[in-house]
């Protein structure tokens, strides 16, 4: 049984070069403390969905 990740925020924001390297640094960071950071590309141009999961649940 594969586990279930919880949404705790979801965010639109602007578009960035550096936002891929936001969520990974996050990631690489945050792992050991249950949180996982997604990325998205939103409906309007320009625009992506961050997303934070729990994995703890």
């Amino acid at each position: 049984m594969e586990p279930v990740n919880r949404i705790v925020a979801v965010k639109e924001v602007e578009g960035s070069t550096e936002l891929y390297v936001l969520i990974d640094f996050l990631n690489r960071n945050l792992k050991d403390k249950d949180v996982i950071f997604g990325l998205a590309k939103a409906d309007q141009p320009g625009k992506y969905t961050v997303t934070i999961y729990r994995t703890d649940v």
